[in-house]
């Protein structure tokens, strides 16, 4: 077979990481995605997409549990998802 496989992590220069995945999310997680990327781009003054509004929120939510001891095995424990971004109901 001449088909090419995608590996599912590859090293980026700066140091980091990227993983490619698949997730299945309900529509409604998915506005609130759309709005966390919209108050993020308001923030940043340029355009940002899901995948970047993503990672920004997974990296504040690290930096946030750093902060507060036992946050990251509290929502681990109860299932928390995407359904759990504060909603944004307006621009900054």
């Amino acid at each position: 077979m001449s088909d090419r496989v995608t590996p599912a992590m590859h090293a980026l220069p700066d140091g980091e990481a990227e993983l490619a995945l698949v997730v299945r999310l309900p529509w409604e997680d998915v506005a609130r995605l759309g709005q966390e990327a919209g108050r993020l781009a308001a923030q940043m003054q340029r355009p940002v997409t899901l995948d970047e509004a993503v990672s920004h929120r997974l990296r504040s939510a690290r930096v946030a549990a750093h902060a507060r001891p036992g946050t990251t095995e509290a929502a681990a424990a109860s299932g928390a998802s995407v359904a759990s971004l504060p909603r944004v109901t307006g621009t900054a």
